[in-house]
């Protein structure tokens, strides 16, 4: 017998107990047929094109599978301007993201113009060792990261710099990147000025800083975890091919190009001083980037003037205005430095917007039909033990991360349909919340077309696929989770919150 839903839909703002009488309620097979001809067309693209699955074919196939969720729900009574309506809604949801895709990308083609970067790179290769760099790389981003509560800010301002002294000193730039991914989301899940920290809390009403204190028993020892591999890694593994002649050589052609200085760094204090004031991230970013391209044309003329491809007053102004919207193109004679620094801009996040734009199109008309829910009760059906509830809620977030394509997705709708069943296997809500943010939050990263994979690939210049292997805290936080479960270790009983450290502070 078909698994049918026989819930209205309390997620979608377009549903109606009015419409709903004239819509059939989605079979299990309705639900699981867009999702599972996309994995297939997403294997596909793979197989066919490799790392580069990212920059169209993956695209095509959203858009296609967006098209066929459609055409089911349509099957079952919606209209085609409803299906729409769930795409364009879907769409609206990550406005915001692509808002700050396009604000990194200026932020970093200015950043280099300004010397932020290479000043970054300069400094940073000769004060970390490559024997502990993996180490310090994760937990350098984990510091800020807790900070300023952006995982995506991180990644997008020190994360680029790592990536850029890893290439220096010949390391693996998917470790490296991995390594960067590791910190930046122990930051973002831990620190109280993180938005996903909050929307967790909120969504399973739990005060937040309870919900931080729950949170330490799974994601500190999955930090100290991939602490622990990435020296293991530094330290046993062969740790770069640069020699010393060519560090020296990648230097020298740094000052060459740039006037290194403290100065350049200035843009960068900036930024993490208005991310610390809970400053929104756009604005930050904008700022950031716009007295980039003010350093660059008080320190770097020469740099500015040669990339407008003139001279003159108005050349200064030309050069930093191109670097917002196309980068930085160096034109170094050392092929290393070339290929550090020849990036950012605008139009290189373009790839990455058509790619989140195509995923909630498709996680839109999902929800509008009614298939994620659906999908969730079915999850929930045969959940029978505490371990198995775990286990259903870091699969159905995880999964949810790739059918809807973005991470607040993944926290609100598995958050709204577990709140009841924790509670009647007499957990604390808290567990819940933990577990979203377990898998929900750390998870969105591991996914090509999640718009947390597809920043971290574009801003780092690594294909999902590459690094997630090495996101090492990503991939151990969901499994401790998950074993915590099985082994009913420090799940909190109803009424149990008050036992909590901090608990009485909190609630006078």
């Amino acid at each position: 017998m078909l698994f049918v839903c026989d819930k209205e839909n309390p997620l979608n703002p377009s549903s109606s107990s009015k419409t709903s009488e004239s819509h059939r309620k989605p079979s299990l097979l309705d639900a699981l047929t867009p999702l599972l001809i996309l994995i297939a067309l997403l294997s596909l693209s793979v197989f066919f094109y490799g790392a580069d699955s990212s920059y169209g074919p993956n695209q095509i196939a959203l858009l296609l599978c967006a098209g066929v969720a459609a055409l089911v729900g349509m099957k079952n009574g919606f209209t085609w301007k409803e299906m729409e309506g769930g795409m364009l809604h879907g769409m609206s949801l990550v406005f915001g993201a692509i808002l700050i895709l396009l604000a990194v990308g200026a932020l970093i083609g200015s950043w280099i113009l300004a010397g932020t970067v290479p000043s970054m790179i300069y400094y940073g290769v000769q004060m970390l060792s490559p024997q502990w760099f993996y180490a310090a790389s994760c937990l350098i981003c984990a510091v800020v990261g807790l900070s300023i509560g952006s995982s995506w800010t991180t990644a997008g301002t020190l994360g680029v710099a790592l990536m850029g002294i890893a290439a220096a000193l010949g390391l693996n730039p998917a470790i490296t990147a991995g390594a960067v991914i590791s910190g930046a989301y122990f930051g973002d899940k831990m620190s109280p000025l993180s938005d996903t920290t909050n929307v967790a809390a909120a969504v399973t009403s739990n005060d937040l800083f309870l919900h931080i204190r729950h949170m330490l028993w799974t994601t500190i020892p999955a930090f100290v975890m991939a602490i622990t591999i990435f020296a293991v890694i530094g330290l046993s593994a062969d740790t770069g091919s640069a020699s010393a002649q060519d560090i020296q050589l990648l230097l020298n052609a740094l000052r060459e190009e740039f006037s290194i200085s403290i100065v350049s760094l200035l843009p960068l204090a900036l930024l993490l001083f208005m991310a610390w004031r809970k400053i929104p991230a756009y604005p930050t970013l904008i700022i950031g980037a716009l007295v980039g391209c003010m350093i660059a044309i008080v320190f770097e003329p020469n740099a500015t003037r040669q990339l407008a491809g003139g001279e003159g007053a108005l050349s200064l102004l030309k050069g930093a205005w191109h670097s917002l919207f196309d980068g930085y193109k160096s034109t170094s004679s050392n092929e290393a430095v070339a290929s550090l620094l020849s990036k950012g801009g605008m139009s290189s996040m373009l790839n990455t917007i058509w790619l989140i734009i195509s995923a909630m199109a498709f996680g839109g008309v999902m929800e509008r039909a009614g298939f994620l829910e659906c999908i969730v009760n079915w999850a929930l059906s045969g959940v029978k033990t505490v371990g198995g509830l775990i286990t259903s809620t870091v699969l159905t977030c995880f999964g949810m991360n790739a059918a809807a394509g973005d991470q607040y997705m993944a926290i609100i709708i598995p958050g709204r349909m577990f709140r009841d069943a924790f509670t009647d296997k007499g957990l604390h809500r808290l567990n819940l919340s933990r577990t979203l943010e377990d898998s929900g939050t750390i998870t969105s990263v591991l996914i090509p077309w999640n718009t947390c994979g597809a920043y971290m690939s574009a801003t780092l210049g690594v294909a999902t696929f590459t690094y997630a292997p090495f996101a090492l805290f990503n991939i151990l936080c969901p499994l401790l989770a998950i074993a915590y479960g099985w082994l009913h270790f420090k799940q909190m009983p109803l009424g149990k919150e008050n036992t909590l450290p901090l608990a009485e502070e909190v609630h006078s």
